[in-house]
């Protein structure tokens, strides 16, 4: 029987097609007849409406139609995951805007050039309102509101009935407020989609699939979900009736998850012109329009004992919907909750948070989407109590690691975790990294007084991948030429689906990856799916397809028993390819002839199934930095970076590893230099690429991967996600490494991004006995918040 192919490097199936300019995305489609939008977009944060006059962009050339709210009639929605019904978003604006960005008409043109310059034409007065772009200051009781009915900026939000006990036996109190900031979410591609109403013809090289009275392209993680979302918002397309397909995509990273407005406006201007319709997000609106990520204020205090034990952990957190109350507002109050106790012995903790409403673009989901804030806010506390008791960071974490045989394990906030070995990684990481020999270089450079000092910073983390489990769809066919198909209702977008998931059939039957095709991503080839989203893609739906091909081999080996006239018990994979018999070399029979006896028999050689996994799984890791800080200037240089990351069984190392560099990457990036601002009058600071600093390959250090492998039991492959993974361990290993080059000069705490401007200030102000505090009380609406009635499990809450 031929040796198995998982868990080795294989080289990416799909990357060929990306290399070489093969690969189709929404912008270069060729659609008959295709018209083109663009969008008219507020450039006040809060304003009220009082006329709109498109009369001089109508009359302009190559104009085909310029629609205001009331000429669609689309109801207001949410994109994703709602955590306020009253605070859904119009898709075009009403009788007022809410923040800089926010649509008010569109334009319909035949080029996108002459849609571009009719924006231009169409006049909007406004009258300006009070904005604020602060969740703390929206909080204050003379704050503007967003939404009057409301009575104040808090779209939801729960308290803890009684939090004071928490850290009453406490010997050493640590606290601090800590920034999560706001950040972009900057895929390579923008928010894109093309609209073919009913009598259009697909787009050249689409196959043809059944009649659908609409058949849209969208770059989007998950087209069935999309899908049945266009039927919530337009009750007149059955989804059977709608076609979704997502081409290649240009990057996601959560930003791409659900149903935005400029999607609904897309396919309601198609369907009442009667043509198609495309748009293409620029680059300025993708930075100010596409909801943002993290975005949180963290209140957080630890109880410890004198020798470092936690006795307690209390959490006050202020979650930043923006301008509508959206996935964001879920952040902070359920998914960052449901990872606040991380990898340690807590026993006690108490949570609160609020979603605040404020004039700036509303927050979603990002690559990790509440578990990274989760992870920053509690190693980031961790080191503020290792420095208060002049314990070392790893040494802290020993002490109050969670060890032994305690999975599944139930922690003090109701979350279940499959399996674990926390020790384990970090023990790994530190003998890759050689900490003793870093600190040594350490102290040398503050003994000499180094103008660039040393810093190293931990971050040890768990997270949660297919939060509450999910179901996903695998299909396997075997065709008469002895290639194989697969059909699988995730939908990537970069992460290497083809590859992992053809490495399983290949291994399940023997059949070579490049007689294996690949399908996702269009709901009229695929029946159903979850689609891509909380790393559950392997999880999910490699165990269905995984399943799949393995009911395939079954049906296979009953048929080669009876060509080969052998017990079924003894027909095995043959080294040449197809079915053997045990002890028999000459008894073989290929996949094209048993495809063909499969028809014979009653029906294709394939099988189709969906794969119920029951509740989410949780990868874990450590992370290193090692960072130099210039104190002249207050320029940090991330010098190494280096992760141990634990996603259970591993299928292909090389792709694992990509995952790594990739979430490493953007975490660093959050750590030293991502950050979207706004000015006190709502304006964006940071809306082009000149000014939100995304790194280049040129900024990173060397990356170090390394794994180990502690599988789960909820899935047959013992796979976990790894997404994200790298992004929650890498963000606070080097805002703390940049804490702990400055820590014997009394730096005790610097907010993301660490640029030079805040490394610089916060030396100046320790030298001259002016360091700020780290604490201060939350704002007092806190305290006014519902009482929570329940501690909701972990895997419910992502």
């Amino acid at each position: 029987m031929p040796g198995s192919i998982l868990g080795n490097a294989v080289v990416r199936v799909e990357d060929p097609d990306l290399i070489q300019g093969r690969a189709t995305y929404i912008d270069n489609l060729r659609i008959d007849g295709l018209l083109h939008l663009a969008f008219v977009r507020s450039p006040f944060p809060h304003a009220t409406i009082t006329r709109i006059d498109t009369s001089d962009a109508v009359a302009a050339p190559g104009v085909v139609a310029v629609f205001v709210a009331k000429d669609l009639g689309i109801p207001a929605h949410d994109t994703f995951l709602p955590v306020n019904a009253a605070c859904k978003r119009p898709p075009l604006a009403l009788d007022k805007v809410r923040f800089v960005g926010d649509m008010v008409a569109v334009v319909v043109a035949e080029t996108k050039a002459a849609a571009v310059d009719a924006v231009e034409l169409v006049d909007v007065d406004y009258d300006p309102l009070p904005s604020v772009t602060d969740p703390e200051l929206a909080l204050a009781p003379d704050a503007p509101l967003q939404f009057q009915e409301l009575g104040s900026n808090i779209a939801a939000g729960e308290r803890e009935a009684d939090d004071t006990d928490v850290l009453a036996d406490a010997e050493v109190v640590v606290r601090a407020r800590i920034d999560n900031q706001r950040m972009a979410v900057v895929p390579m591609e923008g928010n894109a989609i093309a609209v073919i109403p009913a009598g259009g013809a697909p787009a050249e090289g689409t196959e043809v699939a059944g009649e659908f009275e609409t058949t849209i392209y969208v770059s989007t993680q998950m087209p069935h979900a999309f899908q049945s979302l266009v039927t919530g918002v337009f009750p007149d397309m059955p989804a059977d009736r709608v076609r979704v397909i997502a081409p290649h995509v240009g990057g996601g990273f959560g930003g791409k998850a659900g149903l935005v407005a400029e999607h609904s406006v897309t396919i309601a201007a198609a369907r009442k012109i009667g043509r198609p319709v495309k748009w293409i997000e620029t680059r300025s609106e993708n930075l100010i329009a596409m909801p943002h990520g993290r975005a949180q204020v963290q209140y957080v205090e630890m109880g410890l004992k004198r020798d470092g034990i936690i006795t307690g952990l209390r959490c006050r957190m202020i979650g930043d919907t923006g301008a509508y109350a959206g996935f964001g507002g879920v952040l902070p109050m359920q998914t960052t909750y449901a990872m606040a106790q991380g990898v340690y012995k807590i026993p006690k903790i108490s949570y609160s948070a609020a979603a605040v409403l404020t004039n700036t673009t509303t927050v979603g989901a990002f690559r990790g989407a509440g578990r990274p804030e989760a992870a920053a806010f509690l190693e980031r506390i961790m080191d503020i109590a290792a420095a208060e008791l002049d314990i070392d960071p790893v040494e802290l974490r020993r002490h109050n690691l969670l060890e032994g045989d305690i999975f599944p394990y139930r922690t003090v906030v109701g979350t279940t975790y499959d399996s674990g070995d926390y020790a384990a990684p970090l023990e790994k990481l530190l003998e890759l990294a050689d900490y003793p020999a870093l600190r040594a270089e350490q102290a040398k450079r503050r003994a000499n007084g180094d103008v660039r000092q040393l810093g190293l910073g931990l971050g040890v983390y768990v997270e949660v991948t297919s939060g509450g489990g999910g179901q996903e769809y695998g299909a396997v066919t075997v065709h008469d030429d002895g290639s194989a198909t697969i059909a699988v209702g995730t939908s990537g977008h970069g992460q290497g689906h083809p590859t992992s998931f053809s490495m399983l059939v290949s291994d399940a039957l023997g059949i070579p990856m490049d007689q294996i095709t690949f399908v996702q991503s269009d709901t009229a080839l695929v029946p159903r799916g979850g689609g891509t989203g909380g790393s559950r893609s392997l999880q999910v739906g490699g165990n269905a397809v995984n399943l799949a091909a393995g009911a395939v081999l079954r049906r296979a080996r009953d048929l080669a028993a009876n060509l080969l006239e052998a017990n079924v018990d003894d027909v095995m994979l043959a080294e040449g390819g197809g079915l053997g018999v045990r002890g028999v070399p000459t008894a073989t029979v290929s996949w094209s002839e048993l495809a063909v006896a499969a028809q014979a028999d009653g029906g294709p050689l394939e099988a189709a199934l969906d794969f119920q996994q029951a509740d989410g799984t949780f990868p874990f890791g450590a992370h290193l930095s090692v960072v130099e800080v210039d104190t002249e200037t207050g320029f940090v240089k991330p010098l190494r970076h280096l992760a141990v990351d634990d996603c259970g069984r591993i299928l292909n190392p090389l792709i694992v590893q990509g995952q790594q560099h990739g979430g490493m990457a953007q975490g660093i990036a959050q750590a030293l230099w991502e950050q979207f601002v706004y000015d006190e009058d709502g304006n964006p600071q940071t809306g082009t690429l000149v000014d939100y600093t995304i790194p280049t390959a040129a900024d990173l250090p060397p990356l170090q991967t390394a794994n180990t492998e502690t599988p789960t039991p909820l899935n047959p492959l013992g796979a976990k996600g790894i997404g994200e993974s790298a992004t929650i361990g890498s963000t606070p290993a080097v805002q703390n490494a940049v804490v702990d080059a400055l820590a014997h000069l009394g730096v005790r705490h610097i907010d993301m991004p660490c640029t030079p401007q805040r490394v610089w200030s916060a030396i100046s102000a320790a030298r001259s006995g002016t360091l700020p505090a780290l604490w201060r009380e939350p704002p007092a609406a806190l305290a006014d918040l519902p009482v929570r009635t329940s501690r909701a499990s972990g895997g419910e809450a992502i």
